[in-house]
């Protein structure tokens, strides 16, 4: 049984007016639906029985996600598939990963 991926999870955007300091921060965050984390496990577990195009799907990251690794200097976009696998699985982000195969 295949579950359907939201077509959208809402980024939150908050700026926050430090008066001590006399300047804004932007906070972000997001939250994640556990539909969102049950269809990637799905598309994990289903994975090997898939046949691969062009094209593989490898990870489902959020937006979240991805601003933090680019403002650490790590833009995902310009990354192969090997190095966006490795760093999910060394901060221990394993459920955005949506295959099991070898990349």
């Amino acid at each position: 049984m295949k579950t359907k991926l939201h077509d959208a999870i809402d980024l939150e955007k908050r700026l926050i007016n430090d008066h001590d300091k006399d300047h804004l921060n932007i906070q972000s965050t997001q939250h994640i639906p556990q539909s969102f984390l049950d269809y990637n496990r799905v598309a994990r577990e289903d994975s090997l029985d898939q046949k691969e195009g062009d094209y593989m799907s490898v990870a489902s990251v959020p937006v979240a996600v991805h601003e933090q690794w680019l403002r650490e200097g790590f833009d995902m976009m310009q990354e192969p598939a090997r190095e966006i696998l490795k760093r999910l699985q060394a901060q221990d982000l394993h459920a955005f990963i949506t295959t099991k195969k070898a990349v």
